[in-house]
């Protein structure tokens, strides 16, 4: 992520659900739908180091916890951080994110909005003491979006303009907001949100794991309801900077979780990979209603 950090004296606040493809004003639909007791998640992680960069200073996870009935309460985690700093700092620096915000979130036993913050906290504090550690890591950090997903509820946190978008009834929605310079303005009515897609200060960010000592995260304050045929992507600025919302729906709501993320990342290098791209891909899927599906067809209709 080649990007430049500033800090702004305005806060952002923590924001949830506020921008939408798609032109849904209020979102998403919310009400509350029994998960089936067969409903589980699949899951596809695909990072690139593009066509310019010579290192690839993202991370992209999807990691479930050791019980399944941990999962089926607490979720399993997707995450995806996007280095700076240069080559070694960056790398390093969301190589500690990946590891610690996972592992801590499966420990914690706070809720999971809290855990997540916790975790984000956790490693902010050891990126920015690594870098205090060794002097040639000095100013490496990290941006990054979090997902803790059961079968009944999603949990969102994040800081810069690593993104997370679901896609549902063939529409996507950005789930996240960017703690970015050009966000800001857009904010404030100094840009329009076309204007700030081709701006040439789209790649500051106002937050970073790592940078300072404390970090604001955003965080959901309340669980998001889910059902099957969810789709969320979380995905660094490497995927949705060259790409359109649009263009990223109609890669990836259909077809398997995995084609539909090399797709994806394939699509960000054909509009000149000049950055590091990563994505997590996951589905929401009810396993036994796919099996009884498998079985009413006839053997020559099912794909190996």
């Amino acid at each position: 992520m080649q990007v430049r950090l500033r800090l702004l004296s305005a806060s952002f606040g923590s924001k949830k659900l506020r921008s939408w493809f798609g032109g849904a004003a209020s979102g998403p639909p919310t009400q509350i739908l029994p998960a089936p007791p067969t409903a589980d998640i699949v899951a596809a992680t695909q990072t690139d180091v593009g066509r310019v960069r010579q290192v690839n200073e993202d991370v992209a996870v999807f990691s479930r916890p050791a019980s399944f009935r941990e999962f089926q309460k607490r979720g399993a985690v997707a995450l995806v951080a996007d280095g700076m700093g240069g080559a070694q700092g960056g790398s390093i620096a969301s190589e500690i994110a990946s590891t610690v915000i996972p592992e801590f979130y499966h420990l914690s036993r706070d809720e999971p909005a809290t855990a997540l913050r916790k975790a984000l906290l956790a490693a902010n504090r050891e990126i920015y003491r690594r870098s205090r550690k060794d002097r040639s890591l000095t100013g490496m950090g990290a941006t990054c979006v979090v997902l803790a997903v059961s079968p009944s509820f999603a949990w969102a946190a994040w800081v810069g303009d690593s993104r997370l978008y679901l896609v549902r009834d063939n529409q996507i929605f950005q789930m996240t907001e960017d703690h970015s310079l050009v966000n800001e303005m857009v904010r404030r009515g100094l840009l329009t949100v076309e204007e700030a897609a081709s701006h040439e200060d789209r790649n500051v960010v106002t937050r970073a794991l790592g940078s300072h000592p404390k970090v604001d995260p955003s965080v959901w304050e309340k669980p998001y309801p889910v059902r099957v045929g969810d789709r969320f992507l979380l995905c660094s600025d490497g995927v949705h900077d060259p790409l359109s919302g649009a263009e990223i729906l109609e890669l990836v709501r259909d077809g398997a979780v995995e084609n539909a993320a090399a797709r994806l990342l394939a699509a960000a290098n054909d509009r000149g990979g000049h950055d590091n791209a990563s994505a997590v891909l996951l589905e929401l899927v009810d396993r036994a209603a796919i099996r009884a599906t498998r079985e009413s067809q006839p053997r020559s209709e099912i794909a190996p």
